[in-house]
């Protein structure tokens, strides 16, 4: 009874998020793959907070490291 009522855009979000479930490390490979050929925003949505916590922390250790070894 809900699958009938459930719009198309809703039930490819739905199908997303069981996939981001069931699969993280594979989703993580195909968000940089994605933000390699795509924007931010596509990258971060496809993303889970914990993986975009992680991505952060590399970003903000890399530059101190540049800037540490670069001076």
């Amino acid at each position: 009874m809900y699958e009938d009522k459930e719009t198309p855009k809703r039930k490819r979000e739905r199908l997303r998020q069981e996939e981001l479930k069931r699969n993280p490390t594979g989703n993580l490979n195909d968000a940089f793959n994605r933000g390699q050929a795509g924007n931010l925003a596509d990258l971060v949505g496809s993303m889970g907070w914990k993986s975009f916590g992680i991505l952060i922390l590399v970003i903000i250790i890399g530059v101190v490291l540049a800037s540490i070894f670069l001076k």
